[in-house]
């Protein structure tokens, strides 16, 4: 990992997003912390080893190419490249197939749609002219099969896989590869506070999801492009 160009993670200051920096930085990657808040990217830097080539940009649009684009222009300025974007923003929220469904509608396609979409294209063309790349986006199980109050929330993981896939195909020849990750449940204290009386012992740390993301971005998974990945088992 110490000879690529930087990774960019998004969310980088979430349980997901801090886990995969915390794990990457182990491995001496070059990182650019992508936040909405700059308070976390720095109680975040204060955690990385004192060795740790690190970037950070808070405050992107991540749902405006432009914004998008200057924070990617940034990275290669920093570090003459990137190879690989490891995007963990999203949202989550549930309502039934009623009068409030359109406008969660347009939220939840926002929140985990669109901003995949933006950050990906603002990405691509530098990873075009290295001709490598590594992306990862968090999709999830109801992208798949939706239960009951999920439609707004599924659809727009649907469009994460489908986007992911779209990625993949396009980009194959360019070896860029794309990937998203459908975990179960987190073990997150914001999961643990929602659901106090659930069985954790099933659930997966983001520690683990990290890891396999570790491993998606590296040059060993060059393989594996197109998937939508279950991250559901036993630790």
């Amino acid at each position: 990992m110490k000879d690529q160009k930087a990774v960019i993670v998004t969310g980088a200051g979430g349980n997901l997003g801090s886990a995969v920096v915390r794990e990457l930085a182990n491995a001496g990657a070059k990182l650019v912390c992508m936040n909405r808040s700059s308070s976390e990217l720095e109680a975040l830097a204060g955690d990385l080893p004192a060795s740790t080539e690190f970037l950070s940009i808070a405050g992107t649009d991540l749902t405006d190419y432009a914004s998008c684009a200057a924070a990617v222009a940034r990275a290669v300025k920093r570090f003459g490249g990137v190879s690989a974007l490891v995007n963990t923003v999203g949202g989550f929220q549930m309502g039934p197939v009623g009068p409030e469904a359109p406008a969660q509608w347009e939220t939840m396609m926002t929140a985990n749609a669109r901003t995949a979409l933006t950050i990906s294209a603002a990405v691509l063309p530098t990873m075009k002219a290295a001709g490598y790349g590594r992306i990862v986006h968090i999709a999830a199980a109801p992208g798949l099969k939706a239960g009951a109050k999920q439609a707004a929330y599924a659809a727009s993981k649907a469009a994460v896989i489908r986007l992911t896939e779209a990625i993949a195909a396009e980009c194959r020849d360019d070896r860029i590869t794309a990937n998203c990750i459908l975990p179960g449940t987190m073990d997150t204290p914001e999961n643990r506070a929602a659901m106090p009386d659930a069985k954790t012992d099933g659930w997966v740390s983001p520690q683990s999801i990290a890891r396999l993301i570790a491993f998606l971005i590296s040059p060993a998974a060059a393989v594996v492009t197109g998937a939508a990945i279950p991250a559901t088992g036993r630790e």
